[in-house]
């Protein structure tokens, strides 16, 4: 294979001009550029990355975890990191966590020991290993949270409006005259899922409502999740429900036909997350529409900015979501609305 000495020689260049051509490190005039990336082409040179890594200090890499690539919510965010890491010259690594601690650790050492430049994390319940946190402290190594924030870990964050949208997905439920309404939330021990659940509450507490612990059920984001919860939750008979993600909102409809129910007439849905193929369902579902791709774009801004000034004060950042009223919520219902809350 050719090397920078053989294009040098090729281009009757020295290798400094060489290596500044192909950095773009220093002026280098027309004439004397078009002889080396003529000499690069005709010896089929390929840079060494790893050497001009060391040379640089960075290796152009992102680190990006989340936890299951596969959930329809994700590859949105991805794509957002991904446009923005592209745009200012980086590759992004990715790997799916399946919110394990294990598998997590795992990843975060691979990347420190292929040198990313930075991290984007959407983290697993539960706290990260103390001799981690002491390697990426060491490493100097950037870290922006993703939706999700970590006790006792400092680091910028990017982050939904969770609280926020399930007030107003069941805000908008009990403005509609449905009196009791439940809740399936999230993975316990995740701050989304903490966050929705707070959510739910204030809403029932502004509308005079009690909480009722029968019609709160966990999740963990997943179909068959919505599926087990549904079940559960359907031998109370609640007249509708807030579900903290669309997967498991396809899980709580397969139980309501086990039941021979039927949304809106028996049990109305609104849900988390929105798709362009929701409007294949019958009814449609009405959703919080969440900034998925914006989240990831926003996260890698923020990791990029915090790479090159990695002194500045941490920050956070909060994305707005919006309430898409379709079918399933009883909207189109004959019924008499509640007086409001006082």
């Amino acid at each position: 294979m050719a090397n920078i000495y053989d294009v040098a020689k090729r281009a009757r260049v020295s290798v400094a001009t060489v290596s500044a051509v192909l950095n773009d490190s220093a002026f280098v005039s027309p004439g004397l550029k078009m002889r080396v990336r003529s000499a690069v082409a005709a010896l089929h040179y390929q840079p060494n990355l790893l050497a001009r890594s060391l040379a640089k200090q960075r290796t152009q890499t992102m680190g990006m975890i989340v936890p299951d690539i596969a959930n329809p919510f994700f590859p949105e965010v991805v794509r957002g990191a991904e446009d923005v890491a592209h745009d200012a010259g980086y590759t992004l690594l990715i790997s799916s966590s399946d919110n394990d601690l294990k598998k997590e650790e795992a990843y975060l050492r691979v990347f420190l020991a292929k040198r990313v430049d930075g991290i984007i994390l959407t983290k697993a319940p539960g706290r990260l290993p103390a001799d981690v946190q002491q390697e990426f402290i060491k490493a100097d190594l950037p870290v922006v949270l993703l939706a999700r924030t970590v006790p006792g870990f400092k680091a910028d964050v990017v982050e939904l409006d969770d609280r926020d949208a399930a007030y107003e997905g069941v805000t908008h439920l009990l403005r509609l005259g449905h009196p009791r309404v439940a809740f399936i939330g999230g993975l316990p021990g995740t701050t989304t899922s903490r966050r929705r659940l707070d959510g739910y509450r204030a809403a029932l507490k502004d509308w005079h409502r009690p909480i009722e612990r029968d019609l709160i059920v966990d999740g963990d984001y997943r179909v068959e999740s919505g599926y087990r919860a549904g079940l559960d939750l359907l031998r109370h008979r609640p007249d509708a429900v807030f579900i903290a993600n669309y997967l498991m909102s396809v899980g709580f409809i397969k139980a309501l036909q086990q039941y021979r129910l039927r949304c809106p007439e028996d049990v109305a849905i609104v849900t988390c997350d929105d798709h362009p193929w929701l409007d294949a369902f019958s009814p449609r579902l009405t959703t919080l529409d969440l900034a998925k791709r914006d989240l990831g774009a926003a996260a890698a801004r923020m990791l990029l900015e915090r790479i090159a000034k990695p002194r500045a004060r941490i920050r956070s950042m909060r994305l707005k979501s919006a309430l898409n009223v379709r079918e399933s919520c009883g909207c189109m219902l004959p019924r008499t609305p509640p007086p409001l809350p006082q």
